[in-house]
């Protein structure tokens, strides 16, 4: 997802679309736009996302890289590319660490760097990154690299330490009284006691200190405080000897960096007016915000990072491309949804139906297809012969051991199609029998007398179709089949004689039976890539208890 303004296609058609594109990226970068009319845009518009490395990266951290892309782009286009850009993804890893991850190998050996900042705390890893801060950075950068973001990264603690933010601390102390009182009302008459904007860190433990003020001397750009046994201190506000409390700190990083745009979750919504005020303090102008809802677990729990809940980010992968993942990023992302493993395929089939249907349609509807803010206007042209979820569907029936069991079905389903001309669908082949191993459980269940008989009469049904007959074919003889028994007819709906139609509960039966699943796809698609023969020997050795016994 890299933004070149030298490779825009500024079609007057795709202008004129993008001007009333409802698309939210669109939406999201006309406040850009209209931030800066009547006076000239900055040498560079600056997007920023933050990222708080106490645990592991998850999928959360890298949809907003993603979702600001996305944004980055629209304003691309509406700015007809003649206004630079810049994504910073910068890291808060100058925090302290306030609890030991649970999700980390030997949680024993960090408890004595507790409330050290991130970055010089111990790698846990062993990997060759020295801190645990660095390790995660790291992590976070090799899948935006991987997927081809355009970014720059910033450290915190390099910021902090090389001076970067000299000039905004000292403003800070500066306007210290004026920051407490943004600040105090906010917090509960204990921590009003002990409340400071600055956190030192400490210069013999090197803990970050949560202590009140003695005295802040923005002439000499120190700060007085008594240390957790009672010594009194002064440090210099400067060169990495203090770091801002983070609701004070984004209001600063946003002033001292001039940031246009900035997404962050619900859970920073209700303090939002709180950064804007504490940046106009200090000279700035807030940034442009999008609020996102936040992702939740299988069970409806807030995914953490420190509680390593939800899926990461090479857990995803592993299972389906990276297309699938921006594309769960880019719906509704302000409703919450669910992170987890079963929401995987639905996502990879999504996207190459959204893919398909991109050449089809006319600027408007294109703007309005996830694919065209994914790939930042330039979709690529594939196929999809076989959707994923079949390819699931397959993989259960056929227990692969390898690709090749899988291609035999595909090969003979659509002729000249192979891993050579289609890699893409070679590679949902290999996330399929990845998925299948890992996660699709079989609970096959014998039928009763009367489905049995049902399941007799669809294999002849199947007998007696051409060996080549398509989906559509078999799926129409199998409704034939459950119309005849009173116990799959569905009066609600019609047939195309109209009889009574075909209740879902045959369908079901035949999944639960055949497959050992709740639910599979159009039985007609299913049959005649599994082959009418290969679907007609399952029936049998269901009939024969064989799958129950299995």
């Amino acid at each position: 997802m890299t933004i070149d303004a030298s490779t825009l296609d500024l079609a007057p058609e795709l202008l004129d679309a993008a001007e009333k594109g409802k698309a939210w990226p669109f939406e999201e970068a006309r406040k850009i736009v209209k931030r800066y009319e009547g006076r000239d845009f900055p040498e560079v518009v600056l997007f920023e996302t933050g990222y708080g490395p106490s645990g592991l990266p998850h999928i959360g951290t890298f949809g907003e890289v993603a979702r600001t892309t996305m944004v980055r782009h629209a304003f691309h286009i509406l700015t007809e590319g003649k206004v630079k850009t810049r994504l910073l993804c910068f890291s808060d890893d100058m925090d302290g660490m306030r609890k030991i991850p649970d999700n980390v190998p030997d949680p024993e050996a960090l408890k004595p760097h507790l409330h050290k900042p991130l970055t010089a705390v111990p790698n846990p890893f062993g990997s060759e990154y020295k801190s645990f801060g660095e390790h995660n950075n790291a992590m976070l950068r090799r899948f935006l690299d991987t997927f081809g973001f355009e970014y720059d990264f910033a450290s915190a603690t390099d910021y902090y330490k090389s001076g970067k933010f000299d000039n905004a601390l000292l403003n800070a102390a500066e306007n210290y009284e004026r920051i407490m009182a943004a600040m105090l009302p906010t917090l509960g008459e204990e921590r009003q006691a002990t409340y400071s904007p600055f956190l030192p860190i400490h210069p013999e433990t090197g803990r970050v200190l949560y202590v009140p003020m003695k005295n802040v001397d923005a002439k000499a750009g120190t700060i007085t405080f008594d240390d957790e046994d009672g010594k009194e201190i002064t440090l210099p506000i400067t060169g990495g000897n203090v770091k801002m409390q983070w609701k004070p700190d984004f209001g600063m990083r946003w002033a001292a960096l001039d940031v246009d745009f900035e997404m962050f979750g619900k859970d920073h919504g209700p303090n939002a007016a709180l950064y804007d005020r504490i940046c106009v303090i200090l000279g700035g102008k807030a940034p442009e915000h999008f609020i996102y809802e936040l992702f939740l677990d299988d069970k409806g729990q807030k995914i953490s990072k420190s509680k390593g809940n939800g899926l990461t980010i090479d857990e995803w992968l592993t299972y389906a491309p990276t297309e699938s993942l921006a594309l769960y990023m880019f719906q509704k992302p302000r409703t919450a949804k669910k992170l987890y493993f079963d929401v995987i395929p639905r996502a990879v089939d999504e996207y190459y139906a959204h893919l398909a249907a991109y050449p089809r349609q006319d600027w408007t509807q294109r703007l309005n297809n996830p694919v065209w803010h994914i790939h930042s206007g330039n979709p690529p042209e594939k196929d999809l012969p076989v959707p994923f979820s079949l390819l699931l569907n397959l993989a259960t029936a056929s227990n692969p051991e390898n690709r090749d069991v899988m291609w035999g079905f595909i090969s003979n389903y659509a002729p000249g199609v192979t891993p050579q001309t289609h890699p893409h669908l070679d590679q949902l082949v290999g996330y399929a029998i990845q998925y299948f191993r890992d996660f699709v459980k079989k609970d096959y269940r014998a039928p009763d007398d009367e489905e049995r008989d049902a399941l007799e009469k669809l294999s002849e049904a199947l007998g007696s179709l051409p060996a080549d007959a398509d989906g559509e074919a078999i799926q129409n003889a199998a409704l034939d089949v459950a119309r005849d028994i009173e116990r799959y007819q569905d009066h609600k709906k019609k047939s195309p004689t109209g009889g009574p139609g075909v209740s879902v509960a045959f369908f079901q039966m035949i999944y639960q039976v055949l497959l050992g699943q709740e639910r599979g796809p159009r039985f007609g698609s299913f049959a005649a890539l599994y082959g009418i023969d290969k679907t007609r020997e399952l029936i049998a050795s269901a009939l024969n208890g064989e799958l129950v016994a299995e």
